[in-house]
């Protein structure tokens, strides 16, 4: 057997592969030399060999044979000899064969290398073929594109070229003899292609009259001996003639149209129509259609709806109408709102004109129905309202045309100024708006000053009045006493008439100005009636003076005289009281007063004042000027109060005091220190006073603060 036999082709590519088995190659040498081995008796490290011999469990290194010698020794030695100089052998060949392999990798890497250089240097030349082409074909789109450019360029010459020829043709049609319109071409005269025409007309027109143009200026620059004859006069007039046709046959057919509600005719005369003139014969004939506007029942409709709200007691509402009319009118402009988006071009156009013609003729014939200019020199009646019903007409109706401009420009009217407009149609109210107010501020004044002075509203201008004395029966009627109640309609008419004032006078400036003149006509209102309240009970303080000084006698009179002096002066003094009394009441309602105007002046006027500079404290100078009299009529009137008590305070020591009050017993006893009984009235009257005088200063204090 041969040595390398042993070594099979499986067990070569083990090794070289490092999966090599020793066992399975020595099983492969000792097979045909060994025994067969006992496969149902397992090995267990100290089996027994044929010979007898056993192996040692121990496996140290060297093995000992116990027993025989093992016999199969000496064949396989020379076995194992020649293996291991074979595997020798083998190592040498493969290792050989491992430097060859190396060496054929390493060349097969230098030349993978070199390839892969060639490979990258192709593909850069590739980008740079591709690049190339990129370049080449951009370069070619953009002269396709500039080709198409000039293609489409030369087309759009070519319709160009053939419209001016037939614009050529047609104006040569229009420039034959003057308003000869006959001999057109189908263009013009067929009722299908009106649309066509029409724009075709209009640009010939322009042609035409830019050719009059041109040749009239060039002509204008040439010597008087050149003649040159343009000849498209007739042209623009034969054309001007053709275009008022056209746009009457299709006004007529719009107007045919609307009658018959053929809101898509309609729509189509709209747009061809829109080209003469913008379409504005159109917009205007179409609002001129309008029923609210031709309709005379309408306009009287509108009045009797104004005047056909009534109020409390039968008055008319003026304001409540005008709701409603306008409520109407917006619910008009609105539907045709609709209809004017499905019919023109230009909606905002025909809204503007719409909504411009509903305020000037509708709205306008509305304010000037129910206000009617008046004359300060002619004054208003009482009876029909004053200038305070005319002014609160004004007001309700100014506020609700603005609300009804607003509600219109919500629904839609171009660039129209609509509120400016609704401003416009009150401008000659507003212009002497302050001296009307001025003048219902004093006619209210006035008329309830009469009232009271013929008695009438006393129980509730006055319910706790106090009397006083007159010169016939010592008593004086209730309507000579201040009234807070009064003083508080003052102010109440001063507060509309801000309100009124803010509203008309948007201009801060302005209002700072008209709201100064309305207050001030409160401060003379309440300067003039508080102080004429103060000085008629200063009145019945100095007649209870003079029937005080009337009943003063002497000393020598007779007992009986003495008696009725006495009633008499006791009557006085009793009037006195009255007067007294009645004067504090005055002068606590008149500092009730002075709060509700300054409280008024807090709340309605001082902030109206501020866009002015030095408004503010001009009005306040001009309020302490106002007061100033009403004080001083108070100062007065209250020395006099002091002097009236002086007075009964000596009339009660005089006539209750005795000479023996003072003087001390005969007995010797002590003097009696209790006081008498003139002491005793003198401090009860002084106190009565002194309750009222504190009720009066605590209003006093609580009016300064």
């Amino acid at each position: 057997m041969k040595w390398t036999m042993l070594l099979t082709p499986f067990s070569i590519s083990q090794l070289l592969q490092g999966a090599f088995s020793f066992d399975d190659f020595f099983q492969n040498i000792v097979t045909d030399v060994l025994p067969p081995a006992d496969e149902s008796k397992p090995f267990d490290g100290s089996q027994s060999f044929g010979n007898g011999s056993s192996v040692d469990s121990g496996g140290k290194g060297n093995d000992f044979l116990v027993g025989q010698p093992f016999a199969e020794a000496g064949v396989l030695l020379p076995l194992c000899r020649d293996a291991r100089s074979e595997l020798v052998e083998l190592c040498y060949k493969v290792d050989s064969r491992l430097e060859n392999l190396k060496d054929e990798v390493s060349n097969y890497d230098s030349k993978h290398e070199q390839k892969f250089a060639e490979l990258e240097n192709g593909v850069a030349a590739l980008f740079e073929s591709f690049s190339r082409l990129d370049s080449r074909i951009s370069g070619v789109g953009q002269t396709a594109a500039r080709i198409g450019d000039h293609l489409q360029n030369a087309d759009a010459q070519r319709k160009a070229a053939s419209q001016t020829i037939d614009l050529i043709k047609y104006l040569m049609e229009f420039n034959g003899s003057l308003g000869d319109l006959m001999e057109l071409s189908s263009l013009f005269t067929d009722d299908a292609r009106v649309a066509e025409a029409a724009a075709v007309a209009q640009k010939l027109r322009l042609i035409a009259e830019e050719g009059i143009g041109i040749y009239g200026g060039y002509s204008g620059q040439q010597k008087s001996g050149t003649n040159v004859t343009p000849g498209l006069e007739v042209a623009v007039s034969n054309l001007q003639d053709y275009c008022n046709e056209l746009e009457n046959r299709l006004l007529i057919r719009f107007d045919n149209a609307a009658q018959k509600w053929e809101l898509s005719t309609m729509a189509e005369c709209a747009k061809i129509l829109s080209q003469f003139n913008r379409g504005s014969s159109a917009m205007q004939r179409y609002v001129a259609s309008r029923p609210m506007f031709l309709d005379a029942e309408i306009m009287n409709l509108d009045a009797r709806t104004v005047k056909g709200e009534f109020g409390p007691g039968g008055v008319p509402n003026v304001t409540k109408g005008l709701q409603s009319l306008y409520k109407e009118i917006a619910e008009t402009v609105r539907k045709e709102a609709a209809t004017v988006s499905a019919v023109f071009p230009s909606p905002d156009a025909v809204m503007a004109i719409l909504v411009q013609r509903v305020m000037e003729q509708r709205v306008d014939n509305v304010v000037a129905n129910i206000l009617p200019r008046l004359s300060l020199t002619n004054p208003r009646p009482m009876e029909d309202g004053g200038f305070q019903e005319y002014l609160r007409i004004l007001a309700g109706s100014y506020e609700k045309t603005q609300e009804l401009a607003k509600e219109l420009h919500a629904i839609g009217c171009g660039d129209l100024d609509v509120e400016g407009l609704a401003e416009s149609l009150f401008s000659s109210h507003r212009e002497d708006y302050v001296e009307i107010e001025q003048a219902s501020l004093t006619q209210l004044f006035q008329h309830r000053v009469a009232e009271l002075k013929s008695g009438i509203g006393l129980d509730a201008a006055y319910p706790t009045t106090a009397p006083r004395l007159n010169s016939r029966n010592g008593m004086a009627s209730a309507n000579t006493t201040i009234s807070v109640t009064v003083v508080g309609e003052f102010v109440q008419w001063n507060e509309e008439a801000i309100a009124r004032c803010t509203l008309l006078t948007p201009q801060a400036a302005t209002l700072a100005t008209n709201v100064r003149a309305i207050f001030l006509c409160l401060l003379d209102q309440v300067s003039q009636y508080t102080t004429e309240g103060l000085e008629r009970a200063m009145d019945a303080l100095n007649e209870a003076a003079q029937q005080r000084n009337l009943y003063s006698i002497g000393s020598t009179v007779s007992r009986r005289v003495a008696a009725a002096a006495a009633t008499a002066a006791e009557a006085a003094a009793a009037a006195g009281e009255r007067a007294v009394r009645g004067f504090m009441v005055a002068v606590q309602r008149a500092t009730s007063n002075v709060a509700l105007v300054q409280q008024h002046f807090v709340n309605s006027v001082a902030r109206l004042l501020l866009p002015v500079d030095g408004a503010h404290a001009s009005c306040c100078e001009e309020m302490a000027t106002a007061m100033a009299l009403s004080e001083a009529s108070a100062l007065k009137g209250l020395q006099i109060c002091i002097d009236t008590i002086m007075a009964e305070v000596d009339r009660l020591l005089a006539a209750e005091q005795k000479a023996i009050d003072y003087k001390p017993t005969d007995d010797g006893n002590a003097p009696d220190h209790r006081p008498t009984n003139a002491c005793t009235k003198v401090i009860v009257y002084i106190r009565a006073y002194s309750d009222i005088g504190s009720g009066l200063l605590s209003v006093l204090v609580g009016g300064s603060a």
